[in-house]
């Protein structure tokens, strides 16, 4: 399968909120130039909605840089759930380390996958078992 890069919440937050966002938002833009440019995909794992989605008001920055920047929400099947479950698992980590297990979860579907992330310490832990997942810190 193809390279992807994989969005946490931070990362979709700063890139529809750039201008509020600063730094982080200029990081996350490059790191979506980069791999657009390299022909990547570039995903948000449907989880993430749930915690950048507030209502209409606050949606509407989140679905205008899915649809404008053409990032796909990757839906969340029994496959990641349970591979999702299996790294929290591994991990010794609590269920409030959910979307972060679905993000790595989505990430490992790909031959290649960067996550762009705002929280590098919680993902490394997570990614352990996963050599072909790199972190990109926003």
């Amino acid at each position: 399968m193809a390279e992807a890069l994989v969005l946490d919440s931070e990362a979709l937050n700063a890139i529809a909120n750039w201008s509020e966002r600063g730094a982080l938002a200029s990081r996350s833009r490059a790191i979506l130039a980069l791999a657009m440019q390299r022909g990547s995909r570039v995903r948000v794992p449907a989880p993430v909605l749930a915690e950048v989605c507030r209502g209409p008001k606050f949606d509407a920055a989140i679905n205008h840089a899915l649809k404008a920047r053409g990032i796909v929400v990757e839906d969340l099947t029994e496959a990641i759930a349970r591979r999702a479950g299996a790294i929290l698992s591994r991990g010794k980590l609590a269920s409030a380390h959910a979307i972060d297990a679905f993000v790595v979860a989505t990430a490992a579907e790909y031959s290649t996958a960067v996550i762009a992330t705002g929280d590098i310490s919680d993902f490394a832990t997570l990614i352990t078992p996963y050599k072909h997942i790199r972190l990109f810190g926003i």
